[in-house]
C-alpha cells in the first residue's frame, strides 16, 4: 500500500512537472512569434518615420455642439501632406476607450489631403465632453493633438 501511494506521489510531481515545461515552452514559442511579426511590421514604419514630412492639420478641433446621450458622434479630421515625402499615420490614439479613431493605412502622397474619422459613443457620457486624439507620424513637427468636444444630454427616467 506504501508503495503504491509513493508511485502516485511521484506521478504527480512528474505530470506537474511536464506541464510546466509544456507552458513555458508555448509560451516562449508565443513570444518568438509575436516579437518576429512586428519586427517585420515595425521595420516598414521606422523606415518610412525616418523620412520625415510636415503637415498642415485644417481641423484641430470639432464641437458637436449638443446630442441625446447614447447617440454616436462621428466626425473626420482633414490634414493635408504639405512636405516633400509621403506622409505616414502609425497610430491614432483617443483618450478614453468610448473614442475611436480610425487612421488612414496607407501614406498620404505629399500635397494631398487625408482623414481621421472618429466615433465618439455617448452612452453613459452625460455632462461636458471633451475627448482628445493623439497621432502618431512621420510630420515634424509633430502632428498636434486632435479635440473633440460637446454637451453630453442625459436621458431623463
Amino acid at each position: 500500500m506504501l508503495k503504491i501511494k509513493s508511485i502516485k506521489k511521484y506521478t504527480r510531481t512528474v505530470l506537474c512537472k511536464m506541464k510546466k515545461i509544456l507552458f513555458i515552452t508555448a509560451l516562449s514559442i508565443s513570444v518568438v512569434f509575436f516579437y518576429s511579426c512586428d519586427i517585420r511590421n515595425n521595420g516598414k514604419k521606422q523606415a518610412a518615420i525616418k523620412d520625415s514630412t510636415t503637415v498642415m492639420v485644417i481641423d484641430t478641433a470639432y464641437n458637436f455642439g449638443s446630442v441625446k446621450e447614447g447617440e454616436i458622434v462621428e466626425y473626420s479630421f482633414r490634414f493635408k501632406n504639405s512636405g516633400k515625402n509621403p506622409l505616414v499615420i502609425s497610430n491614432a490614439q483617443a483618450s478614453c476607450g468610448c473614442t475611436v479613431p480610425e487612421k488612414p493605412e496607407e501614406p498620404i502622397a505629399p500635397g494631398n489631403t487625408g482623414f481621421i474619422k472618429v466615433k465618439f459613443n455617448s452612452d453613459k457620457r452625460s455632462g461636458e465632453a471633451r475627448k482628445t486624439i493623439t497621432v502618431t507620424s512621420n510630420a515634424r513637427p509633430e502632428f498636434p493633438a486632435l479635440i473633440l468636444k460637446g454637451t453630453v444630454i442625459g436621458k431623463v427616467e
